[in-house]
């Protein structure tokens, strides 16, 4: 049962695919309404949730030792001493991911229906919703590195057509291309880690690979040079999936996708698939403490960078965006220090909170009729209350405010950021500062979004920014709460926000000793148990701060603008995202399209074409010349014959001679 997991994604990018390529309309309707081709293409990855919900409770009931479950399906190829078998593997850790991935998928995918109502190309997007949750299970699921490779790219060539799927707005269209450009230089470094991999331990199945590395044993520490040059190549490939500095840039810009798409690459899927190619190695990064450094300090500095950015921005799924960026940095620090089950775990609570969180800000945008700007929101809570308290446990669980799921996350990061053997300080002061502005920062969003007085027209409607006609509805300009079918994923993921972190709950972590076969439990120095709670304490009196230092702050706008205008400087450079974009332009992009215009004019056009035409110049001029003697004529034809026969016997009487 195992291949049916992204079988059936698969099934139902083809259903709503063809239908959409070829099928006939009949007179006077849609090729394929958004209700027919979503309910498709929910049902096809509701049941693939099915299926993975079947295959963890079967690995429940397997011994720890052996809880694996494997499906090989067919010989792939064979290229001197390397065989590749496509053969699919889940265990403590890959099933956690298929859950995640297949059961908030399939929430985003009900919610689309609702949300793309009215897209004139509904096919196209369940069809590629679909095929990009394909390709990311048969990353989680595939055995060896390539057949993750495989998913790896379909995530990276999914999310470029989902992020400029209005490729006629030529800005989402640029978009989709920084997107999949930008992934591109991680993916060299991916490629070069395997083949690393390969030349070093002459496997690259992760089942051989972690037997292999483990037999080794001491022997293994003559290696360790290599075993960095590998982590830290691949950490590279997760720098550009996961939006890492410096590979970051384009996870801000992807929001030109439709929201359902923001939801689902930033909570469930492709986001995450840098921690859980870290988390899958490892038995690998644990012997280089100087991958592990470099981890923890890029994720450590990224969350922090990030937070300071969604600090100042007006767009609500801007500051979704670099929320995101900010708690992926969360989850590397938490790799970084050894503590690769809380990574995981954070991922998992993530997922719901932000999933609600990015859903929420699509219901808002629906709500408003596209306005995506929180200055000329306030006031939505009379007018959306369905959406107003969902987002809410989103918002307590993203502070990290107990009992949400973000708190006990977030705090078992903190905490084995500064606990662990691989911790330090500075690790955990980066750490506990990025907590106090997403605290602040989402605070922010909140207050403005549904606090307040209003500060838009209640019965004007905004300017869109795509191509939803809301008005259709029967709300005409008026501000107005969501459908149910949009709501009810809210209303799910809202429990899933409030419940869901107790599976973490400090020293009775399910999930740690669930995924002890595949992670080892990790053990930093002794600490005491006042240590842990005092920092625990500490931590919610940080959220604590935030909160109440946003509510001050955005409570009143004009405290808000003396303090802009008090410090111009630093809020010019925090709302132009330190200027970043920029710097890449001014020293990449900008270089590389001069010398590539360059050796276009100066070479391509210049020589080549040149060269090219010449050849064909020739070639005109000589077929001209000779078809001066291709006349027709038989009279002319048997003169030239005469007189080569005279030339000839010419030739031969004068050789005689």
């Amino acid at each position: 049962m195992l291949a049916l997991i992204p079988l059936f994604p698969l099934l139902g990018f083809l259903i709503n695919g063809c239908w959409y390529a070829f099928g006939q309309a009949p007179k006077g309707r849609t090729k394929a309404s958004a209700t027919v081709t979503g309910v498709i293409a929910t049902l096809a990855i509701g049941a693939a949730f099915v299926v993975s919900l079947m295959m963890f409770l079967q690995l429940q009931g397997m011994p720890a030792e052996g809880r694996v479950v494997e499906q090989f399906l067919y010989h792939w190829m064979t290229i001197g001493s390397f065989n590749l078998d496509v053969t699919f593997r889940v265990d403590s850790l890959s099933t956690l991911f298929t859950l995640v991935i297949t059961g908030v998928g399939t929430l985003i995918h009900l919610y689309s229906i609702g949300y793309m109502g009215h897209d004139e190309t509904p096919g196209k997007f369940f069809a590629y919703l679909n095929l990009f949750c394909f390709a990311m299970l048969v990353l989680v699921l595939g055995g060896s590195l390539p057949l993750m490779f495989l998913g790896w790219e379909g995530v990276g060539l999914c999310s470029y057509l989902l992020i400029g799927y209005w490729y006629t707005d030529i800005e989402k269209a640029k978009a989709g291309k920084k997107a999949f450009i930008v992934n591109r230089v991680g993916d060299f470094g991916f490629l070069l880690g395997m083949f690393l991999i390969f030349t070093t331990f002459h496997t690259l199945d992760f089942a051989q690979l972690a037997h292999t590395v483990t037999a080794l044993g001491p022997a293994i520490s003559a290696g360790i040079g290599t075993i960095t040059v590998i982590c830290l190549l691949l950490f590279l490939g997760c720098m550009g999936k996961s939006a890492q500095i410096p590979l970051y840039v384009w996870l801000p810009d992807a929001m030109a996708g439709p929201t359902p798409v923001s939801a689902l690459i930033h909570a469930a899927t492709m986001v995450t698939s840098g921690i859980y190619l870290v988390s899958r190695l490892n038995f690998l990064y644990s012997l280089s403490p100087t991958a592990l450094y470099v981890v923890a300090m890029v994720g450590a500095f990224t969350a922090f960078f990030a937070a300071t950015i969604a600090i100042v921005q007006t767009d609500i799924k801007k500051i979704l965006a670099y929320s995101t960026v900010s708690q992926l940095g969360y989850m590397f620090l938490a790799c970084g220090v050894g503590a690769y089950s809380a990574g995981v775990f954070h991922v998992i609570t993530h997922a719901f909170f932000k999933a609600l969180m990015f859903l929420g800000a699509g219901s808002v945008i629906h709500g408003m009729h596209e306005e995506q700007d929180i200055m000329k929101m306030g006031g939505l809570k009379k007018y959306m209350p369905k959406t107003y308290w969902t987002f809410m446990m989103g918002w307590l669980a993203i502070c990290g405010i107990p009992p949400f799921a973000g708190f006990f996350s977030k705090d078992e990061i903190l905490w084995q950021a500064f606990h662990s053997d691989h911790g330090s300080i500075v690790l955990w002061g980066l750490g506990a500062l990025t907590a106090v502005m997403t605290a602040f920062y989402m605070t922010r969003l909140f207050s403005l979004t549904f606090w307040g007085k209003e500060r838009f027209d209640t019965h004007a409607k905004q300017q869109g920014h795509d191509d939803h006609h809301d008005s259709a509805h029967g709300h005409g300009g008026a501000v107005h709460e969501s459908p149910m079918v949009m709501v009810l994923p809210l209303i799910i993921l809202a429990v899933l926000s409030v419940v869901g972190g107790f599976m973490g709950f400090p020293h009775m972590s399910w999930i740690e000793h669930w995924l002890e076969p595949v992670i080892p439990v990790h053990e930093g120095a002794a600490a005491s148990a006042g240590a842990e709670f005092g920092l625990m304490g500490l931590s919610i009196a940080l959220a604590g701060a935030g909160i109440g230092v946003a509510i001050t702050i955005y409570g009143n706008l004009a405290t808000a603008e003396r303090l802009k205008k008090r410090f111009p400087v630093l809020h010019r450079v925090l709302e132009n995202k330190w200027y970043v974009d920029e710097i890449y332009d001014a020293v990449l992009v900008r270089p590389i399209q001069f010398l590539s215009e360059s050796l276009w004019k100066g070479f391509d056009v210049a020589v080549i074409d040149r060269i090219v035409l010449g050849f064909g110049r020739v070639s005109v001029w000589s077929g001209q010349t000779v078809r001066v003697i291709q006349t027709g004529s038989i009279q002319i034809y048997a003169f030239m014959l005469l007189l080569g026969v005279v030339a000839t016997v010419g030739y031969l009487i004068y050789g005689m001679v």
